[in-house]
């Protein structure tokens, strides 16, 4: 069983940046693929990033690349998404996601996770 929490987001003008953080428990964080996914009001939820168990590999969807960065750290069981030049359009509940007990690879369909933490929600301002 893991438990994923999510912080770290809020209001934010357009341009500004933030930092969000995914706690998960559990011994085994190293082999677990994990992602963030996001659901603007009205719209299905979406993937956002990925990465694998030891952070070498990562993918992006289109709209955020050049502006969000995953990254993790195994030691501290986190993994965190930091945002800059956000958007209006960036607006929405941020999903945290684990796939335990997996290769390294990186993972980008939801049905790929079995782990989800409960939301964060970042609002951007025009």
């Amino acid at each position: 069983q893991v438990q994923l929490v999510e912080s770290g987001g809020g209001l934010v003008q357009a341009g500004g940046s933030l930092r969000l953080s995914c706690a998960a428990s559990g011994r085994t964080f190293n082999r677990n693929v994990m992602g963030w996914f996001r659901q603007a009001p009205g719209k299905e939820r979406e993937f956002v990033t990925t990465i694998s168990r030891t952070g070498g590999r990562t993918y992006y969807t289109d709209s955020v690349k050049g502006r969000f960065t995953i990254s993790r750290d195994n030691v501290q069981n986190r993994v965190y998404l930091q945002m800059n030049s956000l958007k209006p359009e960036d607006t929405a509940v941020y999903y945290c996601a684990a796939r335990t007990q997996a290769a390294e690879t990186i993972s980008i369909g939801e049905y790929e996770y079995n782990y989800w933490g409960q939301g964060t929600q970042v609002t951007v301002s025009s």
